[in-house]
C-alpha cells in the first residue's frame, strides 16, 4: 500500500475542501491515488445529499449583479440550513462563483446553470460535493435573469435580499433607488396589467367573502371586493406603490421626474428572510 503523506492530505484538501481525516481515509482507500481519492470524496457527498434532500435549506446567500453593458441582469440564491455556513467565506465565493458563471454563459434558467461545466464537473456535481464536505443540504434555491435597455442590480447589505430592475432608458440612479423599493416592498407585479389573473381572482374572491362576512349582500359585496383590489394594486404592483423615499408621488410618479420616456419593464427581487 502506498504511503499517505502530510502533503497528499493537504492537496487533496485544498482541491475538495473536505476534512483532513475524510481526505486521509479516502486516500488511504484510494491507494494514494489522487484521482480515485477524489471520486471517493465525492461520492460521499451524494450520499449525504441525498440524506439531506428532504432537509430545509431556508439560509443561505442573495447575489444579484448587471453585466458591464447594463443589458441584463442576473440573480440567484445560493441557499444552506444554516446561518454558520452561509456566513463562510468559501460559501460566498462559491455563490460569486455560480452568478459568474451564469453571466458569463448568459444562461437564462436554473437547470441550464445546474448543467455548466464547473471543475472538471457540473455545477449540480460541485454543489452535491460541497453538500457532502459542509455536512448540510446546498442548493440553488431561485434564479433569475432579466433584459432591458438598462438593467440595474440592488444587494441589500447581509445578501439576503436583492433584486434586479430592467429599466426602458439609461437612468442607472433612478434604477438604483427603484431597485432598493423593490427589495424593500417586495411588489408582485410591475403594474395591474401584469398581475397574473390567478390572483386577482383569489383577491377578488377574498374580498367578497369578507363583504359577505360582514353582513354585506352580494351586489354590495362585489363593489366592495373590487375596492378592495384596487387598493391591493396600490400596495403591491411596483408603478402604484408610494415610492419609499418620498410617499408623496408613486414610483411611476418618481419615474416620470428623471426621464418622461423612463418606466419599468420587469423585474425579479429574491429574498430569504421576507
Amino acid at each position: 500500500m502506498a504511503a499517505i503523506t502530510a502533503k497528499d492530505v493537504n492537496e487533496l484538501r485544498q482541491k475538495t475542501g473536505a476534512g483532513m481525516m475524510d481526505c486521509k481515509k479516502a486516500l488511504t482507500e484510494a491507494n494514494g491515488n489522487m484521482e480515485d481519492a477524489m471520486d471517493i470524496l465525492r461520492k460521499q457527498g451524494q450520499k449525504i445529499a441525498a440524506k439531506r434532500g428532504d432537509r430545509e435549506a431556508s439560509e443561505g446567500l442573495v447575489l444579484a449583479e448587471a453585466t458591464a453593458d447594463g443589458s441584463k441582469g442576473f440573480i440567484l440564491s445560493l441557499n444552506c440550513e444554516t446561518d454558520f455556513v452561509a456566513k463562510n467565506e468559501d460559501f460566498g465565493k462559491l455563490a460569486k462563483s455560480f452568478l459568474d458563471m451564469a453571466m458569463e454563459n448568459n444562461i437564462e434558467d436554473r437547470d441550464a446553470l445546474l448543467a455548466l461545466p464547473f471543475e472538471g464537473m457540473t455545477v449540480a456535481d460541485k454543489i452535491t460535493e460541497q453538500s457532502g464536505v459542509i455536512g448540510e443540504k446546498i442548493e440553488i434555491g431561485d434564479f433569475g435573469v432579466v433584459a432591458a435597455t438598462k438593467v440595474v442590480a440592488y444587494n441589500h447589505p447581509g445578501n439576503q435580499i436583492a433584486s434586479i430592475v430592467g429599466l426602458t432608458a439609461d437612468e442607472v440612479d433612478a434604477g438604483r433607488q427603484v431597485a432598493m423599493q423593490v427589495a424593500a416592498m417586495a411588489p408582485v407585479a410591475v403594474d395591474e396589467d401584469s398581475v397574473p389573473a390567478d390572483i386577482i381572482a383569489k383577491e377578488l374572491e377574498i374580498g367578497k367573502e369578507l363583504a359577505i362576512q360582514e353582513g354585506k349582500p352580494a351586489d354590495m359585496a362585489e363593489k366592495i371586493a373590487q375596492g378592495r383590489l384596487k387598493k391591493f394594486f396600490k400596495e403591491t404592483t411596483l408603478l402604484n406603490q408610494d415610492f419609499i423615499k418620498d410617499n408623496k408621488q408613486t414610483v411611476k410618479d418618481f419615474l416620470k421626474s428623471q426621464n418622461a420616456n423612463l418606466t419599468v419593464t420587469n423585474f425579479k427581487r429574491i429574498s430569504l428572510s421576507i
